[in-house]
Parts: C-alpha cells; structure tokens; sequence
C-alpha cells in the first residue's frame, strides 16, 4: 500500500472521528431533534462541505456567554417596570373586560419573555413599499436637532444608500450626533470608503459582529437582521425595508418590492432607543442607556398602544416565536398572515393548522417568486398541509412580498423585522412592534386585502396534482428548513 493511499484513509479516518464529535457535541446541546437529526445528516452525507456548512451556520453559542454584555436587557429598572406593568394590567379598567382577556394574555406574556414595556401615547403611521417609506425616512433625518440613531441589516451601494450617506454627512457636519449599526455579513457588499467618508464626517459607525476568516464560525450564525432608525428620542422607524436599490426599484424579472414600514410617534420610540442603545454597548461598550438626553419623554397625542419585542441569541425565550404563536392561538374571526419565507417550525406550524381547523379564516401571503430559490422551495412544501387544514394560501403577483406582518381579529398586529421561519426566531436579532389598535390592526387588514387581489388563491386540488420534479423540489429544500 503506498504513502498516499495510507495517507488518503488515514485523512478520511480522521474526518470520520471529528464528525462523530461535532455530532455527539449536536446531540449534548439538547436542541429541537429535528434541527440536530439535519445537522448530523448533513454532516454525514455531505463531507467537508457539510463541515464547513455546520461551521458557519451550525455552531450554537446560545448556553455559551458569547453575548453576556447584551445582558444590559435585564437591567434592573427594566424589570422593576415590567413587573409594575403586570400588576397594572389587571387593574386597568378597560383590560378587565371579558373582550380583553386575550390581549391581556399577550401583553403579560411580553412583559415576561422579554421585558417589552407597554407604551399607551403613541401614534403609528403605515408605510407601503420603498415609494412611501424611504421619502419619509429621508425627511425626518433632514429634520434631526440633536441625534440620529440608525441600525441596519443591509446598507448596500446605490442612489438610497448615497443619499442616506450624504443627508447623515451634513447632519453630522452641522452638529447633530450620529451613530450607526451595521450588520457585517448583510453589509459586505459596502465599500471601505462608505465608512471611511462617515467617519471622516465624525459619524459613529461600527459593524454588528464583524466577520473575520480566522473568527468565521462564531460569528456567522447570528446576524443583526434588525432595522431601527431613532431620531431626537421622537420620532422612530421599524420595518422590512433594507438601504438597497432593490427595496426602491424591485427586482428584475421578479416585479416590484412589497413591503411594509411603521413611522412612530410617542412612548414606543423609547423602546425602540432602549434596543438601539443595547446592541450599542455591546457594539462600542459605551453605555448610554443611563444619559436622560437619549431617553427624552414625549407624550403624543394618539392613543396607540404599542409592546416593542426583541429577541436574538441573547434572548432567554424565544419572544417573538412565542408573540407570533399567542396572536395566532388568541384569534376569534380571522388571522392574515404576511412573510416573504414561511418555515415555521412544527410548533408553529401546528398552531396555524389547528387555527384553520377550529372555524379560524386563516390566511397567508407568500411571493410567487423569490429572492431566495432555496427558502422559496421549502416555503411550498408546506403548502399542502396548509390547504388541507383549510389554510388560505395567496402567491403575490406583482413582485416580491417582503412584508412581516400578522393581523388578528381586527384588534392586534404585528410588523417588523421577523420573518415567519425559525432563524428569525432562534438565530436573528430582530425586533417587531405588536400593536393593540382597532384603526391600525383595520388599516394592515384592508392593506392585506388589497395585495390578496393582486395575488392567486391556490387550489388544494391543482396543488396537489402539481409536477412531480416540483414535489421532488420542496421535499429536498424541507430536509434544510431545519437550517435555514
């Protein structure tokens, strides 16, 4: 036998031996079985590729103190005012009342899981696609007196991301304190000089985790997907729409980018500022949280009620999974559910069929087409389920549909970052505002209504005589829902 057969089986013997332990190390982590069975599949069935695979996207630093500096979440006037709030809302004459029971749970539960602090004074405006939310981002930065506070998964060169960079230049130049959150691997694309010039402004700007060749597997798998603008402690945005060209232009071959934005007025703008200033000191280790000029009160005339929800790796529970699952089970008439990319878990998945089973108008919007062919595959093969379980299903026409947002009953929504599948659940930083309002929750419905008529019902029995490559199709993309 020669040097390099000898060499060969003993390379091959060696890589055997490392992926039994990385999967006994799966199987110790005590994950969902479903996500561990795919990782030790991969694992085996893919060599070296599937290593580098769970490097990358696999290594769980959740029970690991990776994020312990994040920690300032729970800090303790936080708590001291969430645990005041719970009381309160058992005492809170209009909560009492038997119509509220389910809103009352729901906003328990967020006090619990994630400490979001309920806001009572707050206007909140709906903002449709790129044409209205960008001119209307781009106007409230132009206004800034004291200091603009921005976040964002993707800043990615072009005409939005130039103008973004120009309005922020001469904010900065004229006084105003800027400070910027960008997410590294959502940001790649971005040019050395982009920050450069920022920074030469006297703008504050750092990446979320920064990736390195030599840091790759820590730091790949959790990824800031949040986008929060917070300006003067006034005025907030929160939404779906990334600085890129496409979220303004659409995609071509593909249609236009549907997607859905909130502007904010009012108590909530501070929570948004509370998340902002976390990811912040964990960014820069510079604590701001505790400087009354960055927490400024306002209260706005509306009446909106507002819960700001962040979850992540840092997160004890998984409080927007948990917020998606109580909207859905707390539904009396109907839910309208919005999402780009639909792998929800089984946890959740079963909800949304038991729903639809108990007399519930269930219904969900999903592209036709996709930015993603992987996610879009693995998105269909629920669909068959869904529509047995009597689920709507509506593919959008037009273009993309990017929007993250669920209606309940004409009483509660929620829009934000979130998508309905299990990396924004367990993997992502995201935030989502859930909204107790009759004129909002009305105004998201009828928005919903209006893409479903620019979307085709599927057919339970077309889809299921659907071509057998396409069944082959989404069956292989589900063995992957688990990791994606």
């Amino acid at each position: 036998m020669s040097w390099s057969v000898i060499v060969i089986y003993t390379l091959i013997v060696l890589y055997l031996l490392t992926v039994l332990m990385v999967a006994f190390n799966i199987v110790l982590e005590n994950r969902n079985p479903v996500r561990t069975l795919a990782w030790v599949a991969v694992l085996l069935f893919v060599p070296l590729v599937g290593m580098i695979f769970y490097l990358y996207f696999g290594v769980n630093y959740r029970k690991i103190k990776m994020f312990s500096m994040k920690g300032l979440g729970d800090m303790k006037w936080l708590q001291y005012m969430s645990e005041d709030q719970k009381q309160r809302i058992q005492k809170t004459e209009f909560l009492k009342k038997e119509d509220m029971k389910d809103v009352r749970k729901l906003m328990t539960l967020l006090l619990n899981n994630s400490k979001a602090l309920l806001t009572r004074y707050n206007k909140v405006d709906i903002l449709k696609n790129g044409e209205e939310t960008f001119p209307a981002i781009f106007t409230a930065l132009g206004r800034a007196k004291r200091f603009i506070h921005l976040e964002y998964y993707i800043i990615e060169a072009g005409e939005l991301a130039t103008r973004l960079k120009d309005i922020l230049i001469a904010k900065a130049k004229s006084g105003v304190e800027v400070r910027v959150i960008f997410d590294d691997v959502g940001c790649w694309s971005l040019p050395k000089t982009y920050i450069r010039e920022m920074r030469a402004a006297g703008i504050q700007i750092y990446p979320f985790l920064p990736v390195r060749f030599h840091r790759i597997a820590d730091k790949a798998n959790y990824r800031n997907h949040r986008k929060i603008i917070v300006i003067d402690g006034e005025t907030g945005f929160v939404g779906g729409l990334n600085f890129a060209d496409r979220y303004m232009n659409g995609l071509p071959g593909i249609g236009i980018w549907r997607d859905t934005h909130l502007r904010v007025k009012g108590e909530a703008v501070t929570s948004l500022q509370i998340v902002f200033l976390i990811d912040w000191y964990f960014v820069r280790q510079e604590l701001l949280l505790n400087k009354e000029d960055y927490m400024p009160y306002k209260k706005e005339d509306g009446n909106v009620i507002v819960q700001t929800v962040a979850s992540g790796p840092d997160s004890d529970w998984a409080s927007i999974q948990q917020a998606y699952f109580t909207l859905i089970n707390t539904a009396k008439k109907y839910v309208f559910i919005s999402t780009p990319y639909f792998m929800p878990g089984e946890t959740t998945l079963n909800c949304i069929k038991a729903a639809a089973m108990g007399g519930i108008d269930v219904r969900i919007l999903l592209p036709h087409k996709s930015d993603s062919w992987l996610t879009q595959w693995c998105s269909r093969s629920y669909v068959e389920e869904l529509l047995e379980a009597g689920v709507k299903v509506y593919w959008y026409q037009k273009g993309i549909n990017h929007s993250k947002v669920i209606v309940v009953d004409g009483m509660m929504a929620s829009v934000g970052t979130a998508n309905m599948d299990m990396r924004s659940f367990d993997e992502n930083f995201e935030v989502n505002l859930i909204i107790y309002d009759r004129n909002v929750a009305k105004n998201l419905a009828a928005s919903f209504v209006e893409d479903m008529r620019d979307s085709v019902e599927e057919s339970i029995h077309k889809w299921k005589f659907r071509p057998k490559r396409q069944k082959i199709r989404e069956s292989v993309a589900r063995l992957f829902a688990p990791l994606l």
